[in-house]
């Protein structure tokens, strides 16, 4: 009798520190999971704040570029005007006397040669290229530019009833520093676009206001 009484005592110990074993077991796996699920939070987060730093260092690498590209392209456009002694008012004057027409831009060649190319749209749509030196103003030449026939009706078109002419325009703009290139831009609402030693600038067709170009 005391024998059972001793085995079931043990018994009843063992069950006891067998539920006492399982619950710190549960107890255990609980831990577990949650020290688990903390550390993909933190995982998670850390992959979050790399791929913001990525971006921001994408960001920051293409403001550079544009930097960079503005940076050349002055450099560029005061080479081009550097011992220029024709200015693009001067040029645009000479070609329209050699081959009358409407002026729609001016552009001084960045090929070594010194010459100022106009683009003069004659009263039958055709659109003339004259070269004019930079040196002396003297034309070197003119030929026709046969592609661009439909550009230069819609250039004429854009200036009908326009108060400010090329040459004009590359007079107001000359206050902004020496004009390199003057051009008609007719994206949206039409103006001349000049670029000078010192930016890129918006002349209004009928005031001549001068502003600068900020979408560049």
């Amino acid at each position: 009798m005391k024998r059972n009484i001793v085995i079931a005592t043990v018994a009843a110990a063992a069950l006891i520190g067998g539920g006492t074993v399982a619950a710190y077991a549960a107890a255990g796996d609980d831990d577990g999971a949650a020290t688990q699920r903390q550390s993909s939070v933190r995982i998670s987060d850390d992959r979050d704040d790399s791929a913001d730093d990525s971006a921001e260092d994408r960001a920051d690498d293409r403001d550079d570029k544009r930097d960079d590209d503005r940076d050349d392209d002055s450099v560029e456009v005061r080479s081009d005007a550097a011992g220029t002694k024709v200015t693009a008012a001067d040029a645009i004057a000479a070609a329209l006397k050699h081959t009358p027409g409407t002026a729609v831009g001016a552009d001084l060649d960045d090929d070594g040669s010194r010459a100022w190319e106009v683009s003069v749209v004659k009263g039958d749509g055709t659109e003339q290229d004259v070269r004019v030196s930079a040196s002396d103003g003297k034309v070197l030449g003119t030929h026709r530019d046969d592609d661009d026939d439909d550009d230069a009706r819609e250039d004429l078109a854009a200036l009908k009833g326009a108060d400010v002419d090329a040459r004009e325009a590359a007079v107001a703009a000359a206050a902004k520093g020496t004009v390199t290139d003057v051009d008609l831009d007719d994206d949206g609402p039409a103006a001349w676009s000049v670029e000078t030693t010192k930016g890129e600038w918006k002349v209004d067709l009928r005031t001549g206001k001068v502003t600068q170009d900020l979408d560049d």
